[in-house]
This record gives C-alpha cells, sequence and structure tokens, in this order.
C-alpha cells in the first residue's frame, strides 16, 4: 500500500497525521469495516526540561540525550516499573516554531489567509519523517510485532500501546486520539499528587487513552464511552497498571440517559458494589476533547450536574478543549461555535444556582511540562469545575 486517500467527508486527527509513518501499523479491520491502527506513545518521566510547555512554541524533533530531575510535583514512573529517564526516544514530532495564536490572519483582499507548512518533502535529506502523507503497515497475524524493535530496547513501561482508526466520519472521532487527550494525560502525569489513590471517571474516554495514564496513579478509574476499544487498549497497556495495584473497568454510561444501565444482560453494565463505589468515592472526573457538538456538550454538562449530586464526596472535572476555526456558510466568516458554546455552558454552570451544590470554573494555565509529544498549540485549554455542597 503506497499511499492512503482519505474521503472529504471524514476527519483525521493531527495525532495520527503528523506520526512517524512507521508507527502507523494496520492489524485489522473492526465489525464497522474501518482499518484499525496500533501506535505506540512513549513516556519521559523525567525530561522536566527537555519539552517546555509549548505555549511560547519550539521544536520537539530532537531526542533527549540526558535526564533531569523531576521538579515539584512532577511525577515519577509506576511502581514497580523500573524505568530509566535516558535513552527513552520521542513517539511523534511537531514543529511550533512560529505559531501565530488565535488571531484570524487575512490578505490585503480581506480573505482568509491560511498558512501552509512546508512540505518535508521538499527536502532531499530530511531530519524528520515526512508530515504530509500516512503510508501504513498491514501487519498479519503471523507476523511477529513490528512496533520496531526499538520500543524493545527501553523498558516496556515508558510504551502506551493504543488501536485507533483514522479519518472518521464526525460520529465516530473518538476511535482517534486526539491532542486534547494528551494534554489532559500530561497534566495528570504533572499532578501526580492529586490522582494518587483516587477514584476517577472518565466520560467519552473514547480510545481510553486518558484513563490508562490516571490508572498509573489512581486507585480505580472507571472508563465510559467506546467500550470494547478501550477494554482492547487497557488490555495492551496491563503492564501500566498492574504495577501500582490499580483496578480498570469499562462500563456504559450514556449522557442522555439519567440511569446507569443495570441490566447484567448488557455488556459492562454496572453491578450494584460497582455504583455503590463510583457514588461513594469518586473525587475526579475527566472529561477530553468531546465538546465539538452543541447536544453533546449539553448532554455532558448535564451529566455532570447530575453525577455531582449523587457524589457523596465534593469534586472537580477536569475539562480539556481545543478551540478550531472553521469557515462556515451560515456566517461566511470564520467562527469556533462549538468551542464558544463550551464557553457559554461554562459561564452558564458557574451561575446555576440550586441550594444543594456550588460551581466555580477555573482555567489551567498550560505551564506544566510535556511527558508526551505532540504538538501543543495556544488553542489548547483545560479547566476546571468545582462541585462543593452549599455550606
Amino acid at each position: 500500500m503506497d499511499e492512503v486517500t482519505f474521503k472529504s467527508d471524514t476527519v483525521l486527527s493531527d495525532v495520527h497525521l503528523y506520526t512517524p509513518n512507521q508507527r502507523h501499523l494496520m492489524v485489522r479491520l473492526n465489525s464497522m469495516g474501518q482499518p484499525v491502527f496500533l501506535s505506540q506513545f512513549k513516556l519521559l518521566w523525567n525530561q522536566d526540561s527537555q519539552i517546555d510547555s509549548g505555549t511560547e512554541g519550539g521544536d520537539y524533533r530532537d531526542d533527549p540525550t540526558e535526564g533531569n530531575s523531576a521538579g515539584t510535583g512532577s511525577p515519577q514512573p509506576p511502581p514497580g516499573s523500573g524505568c530509566s529517564s535516558e535513552g527513552v526516544s520521542l513517539q511523534t514530532g511537531a514543529d511550533t516554531t512560529g505559531q501565530e495564536g488565535a488571531g484570524v490572519q487575512l490578505d490585503e483582499d480581506g480573505d482568509l489567509d491560511v498558512l501552509r507548512r512546508p512540505r518535508a518533502a521538499s527536502d532531499p535529506d530530511p531530519a524528520w519523517p515526512p508530515r504530509d502523507k500516512v503510508h501504513p503497515m498491514i501487519l498479519t497475524q503471523e507476523e511477529d510485532d513490528v512496533l520496531g524493535d526499538k520500543a524493545q530496547e527501553s523498558s516496556t513501561h515508558t510504551v502506551i500501546k493504543i488501536e485507533h482508526t483514522m479519518a472518521t466520519p464526525l460520529e465516530d472521532v473518538g476511535k482517534q486520539v486526539w491532542r486534547g487527550a494528551l494534554f489532559l494525560a500530561d497534566y495528570i502525569l504533572f499532578q501526580w499528587d492529586l490522582f494518587q489513590g483516587r477514584t476517577v471517571l472518565e466520560l467519552g474516554a473514547g480510545t481510553g487513552f486518558t484513563s490508562i495514564i490516571a490508572a498509573t496513579v489512581a486507585q480505580t478509574v472507571y472508563c465510559t464511552d467506546l467500550l470494547a476499544m478501550c477494554q482492547r487498549n487497557i488490555a495492551l497497556n496491563s503492564h501500566l497498571i498492574a504495577p501500582g495495584g490499580s483496578v480498570v473497568k469499562v462500563r456504559e454510561l450514556d449522557w442522555l440517559k439519567d440511569d446507569l444501565c443495570t441490566d447484567p444482560a448488557v455488556p459492562f453494565s454496572w453491578s450494584e458494589k460497582d455504583i455503590s463505589d463510583l457514588y461513594d468515592h469518586t473525587t475526579i472526573l475527566l472529561a477530553a476533547e468531546v465538546f465539538y457538538d452543541e447536544d453533546l456538550t449539553n448532554a455532558l454538562f448535564k451529566t455532570l450536574v447530575q453525577l455531582a449530586h449523587r457524589l457523596k464526596n465534593a469534586c472537580v472535572a477536569i475539562l480539556s478543549v481545543e478551540k478550531r476555526l472553521n469557515f462556515t456558510l451560515s456566517h461566511l466568516d470564520v467562527t469556533c461555535e462549538a468551542y464558544d458554546h463550551f464557553h457559554a455552558s461554562l459561564h452558564q454552570l458557574e451561575k446555576l444556582q440550586d441550594g444543594q451544590l456550588r460551581f466555580s470554573v477555573e482555567r489551567v494555565e498550560a505551564a506544566f511540562p510535556q511527558r508526551l509529544v505532540y504538538e501543543r498549540i495556544q488553542q489548547l485549554e483545560l479547566w476546571k469545575i468545582f462541585m462543593e455542597p452549599v455550606s
């Protein structure tokens, strides 16, 4: 297979688009007939100064050659991992030099001026794999794992393996890995103490990437969304989860329904013990890059409020979102409708007064270091919603 051509009605995550070609390994077709790929993501456990927050722009293409001691609040490898900061290579790279921020650039005629990235193929001797094309390698069950001998050279506890699809219709975007999930995962790895020994619930987990990261430190993680895919990826990463004694439970949680599914005949349904543990011990809720549709955003915020009233402890929801600029025919202009609706929902929630709970909203500055390599653009945002009983 020399080249893949994606249809115009599909959406492709930048995480997959910019991944080096040799990392796109097609392993099977899912039940919908979509190709399933296997990618690996490497954790940089003690590389504080090697990769910064990215807010000022920078080049993440150079492999670090020296380890650095972790700073305050920086995580150590999970118990029993035996991770070393030396010799850890980067899984992906992205040049963010020259990021212009969220401002819209117009040419002299007032038209949208789109800045194009130079094609790496134009360089006869590029220093990094081309970013503009994807050349999957097709694996068969008889072949050995060709994720690379390099992956086996370092500890397996530095590698996260994720099965995902690419170039899906909008309704299936959860089957891809998005920058917001990596952004939230970075925050979890930085705020190690906040998640230590906690019970965590992720809404809209997609591939389960963020839940897997959370399970390296939390005691219990409830992972809800694309159930079969989440279960598969959790099994692929038991080497990260098992050493710390964490438990990850994949469960169904429909934002459009008021109650949890308890029918034992339904796969991934909730037991009474699960529900009791969820309501008695959960203190952290997570959601990464799920705010791309107004109806789904409304349903998620409704679910957050319902859960906050049922949980016995005060809790915090940590949400990641990316501000995406789109030209719409309805406005004949560049807009950020999904992002604007998300912000409106935050303000509306903060004003909510029901006499039982108080909601406060706080934006998290993107000043924490990167433990995963991706293009951390300025349009990535992290928000906290504190949900506490009224005194």
